[in-house]
C-alpha cells in the first residue's frame, strides 16, 4: 500500500490537531521551518502545499510575516423561522435577533435598486413578463465583520414611492411596511435551503476565505390570501453560522399554498 505524499500527511496531522483542540481557534500552527524539520523534508514547496490545503478548506489563514493561524469565527445562531417572531418597536429585525445573542454590535450595508428580476425571483413572486422588481440588498455585519447577505425582492409597483425603497434602516421593519401596503399581514413563509460553494460576487461581498461553503436560504413570504409578496435570498457562510430550526405541531386546519416552481 502506497503511503500518502508528505504534503498530505502534513495537512492531515495539522487538521487533526485543529479538530481535537491542540490548535484552538486563533492559535498559531507550527511555522514552515518547524514543519520542515518535523517531517524531514528539504523543500518549502512541500510544506506550503500542505498548508494550502488547509487554507482552501477554510481552517487556517496566512498572516504575513508571522505565519499561519487557525481561523476564529464566533458563530451566529441563524433562525430561518424567526421572521414572524414578535419584535419590539423601533428595532429592525437584524438588530433584534442579534440582541438575543451575545452583545456584538450589528450593522448593515443597504442598497436599494430597481431590477429586471431573475427567473428565480420572477417564478416565486409570480411576476409577469417584463414586470420589474425592487431589491433591498444587504450585507449584515457583526463588529464590522460581514456575516451574511440578505437580499429582499418585491414587485416594483407594490412599493414604488414607499418607505420600503428607503436606502437605509427601516427601524419598524420592511415587513410592517409591506403589510400596510397590501392591507394584510405576511402570515406564511416557504423556505428552501441549498448548500453550495459561493459565487465570486458572494466571495467579494462577504470577504470569504478559500474553501468556505455557503447555505443559500430562499424565503418566500405570503399574505393571508396565500399570494406571494416578498422573496428574500439569504447567503449564510458555513464558518460563521449554526442554522437552527424549531418545530411545533400545527393547530390550524389551513391548506398550504400551491408552490408554482415545483417544490413539494
Amino acid at each position: 500500500m502506497t503511503s500518502s505524499p508528505v504534503y498530505q500527511r502534513i495537512a492531515d496531522d495539522l487538521r487533526r490537531g485543529i479538530t481535537d483542540g491542540t490548535f484552538p481557534p486563533g492559535a498559531q500552527i507550527p511555522t514552515e521551518a518547524d514543519l520542515l524539520e518535523r517531517y524531514g523534508v528539504k523543500s518549502r514547496a512541500t510544506v506550503r502545499q500542505g498548508l494550502a490545503l488547509l487554507v482552501h478548506e477554510g481552517l487556517i489563514e496566512a498572516r504575513r510575516p508571522r505565519g499561519h493561524f487557525v481561523i476564529e469565527h464566533k458563530r451566529l445562531v441563524y433562525r430561518p423561522q424567526a421572521e414572524f417572531r414578535q419584535k419590539p418597536p423601533q428595532v429592525d429585525i437584524f438588530t433584534n435577533l442579534v440582541a438575543e445573542e451575545d452583545g456584538r454590535i450589528p450593522s448593515q450595508d443597504i442598497e436599494v435598486s430597481i431590477i429586471e428580476p431573475s427567473s428565480l425571483i420572477r417564478d416565486r413572486l409570480k411576476l409577469k413578463d417584463g414586470q420589474l422588481a425592487a431589491a433591498r440588498r444587504r450585507v449584515r455585519r457583526l463588529d464590522g465583520v460581514a456575516y451574511n447577505i440578505n437580499d429582499s425582492h418585491v414587485a416594483l409597483d407594490l412599493v414604488q414611492g414607499s418607505e420600503w425603497m428607503h436606502p437605509g434602516d427601516v427601524q419598524r421593519g420592511t415587513d410592517t411596511v409591506l403589510s400596510e401596503l397590501i392591507g394584510s399581514e405576511l402570515v406564511y413563509g416557504f423556505h428552501e435551503l441549498y448548500l453550495r460553494m459561493p459565487t465570486p460576487a458572494e466571495v467579494h461581498r462577504l470577504n470569504l476565505g478559500a474553501g468556505v461553503p455557503v447555505a443559500e436560504h430562499i424565503s418566500t413570504s405570503f399574505d393571508s390570501d396565500r399570494n406571494p409578496v416578498q422573496c428574500t435570498v439569504n447567503i449564510v457562510p458555513g464558518d460563521r453560522h449554526v442554522i437552527v430550526f424549531e418545530t411545533h405541531r400545527e393547530t390550524e386546519n389551513q391548506p398550504l399554498p400551491r408552490i408554482p416552481w415545483g417544490a413539494p
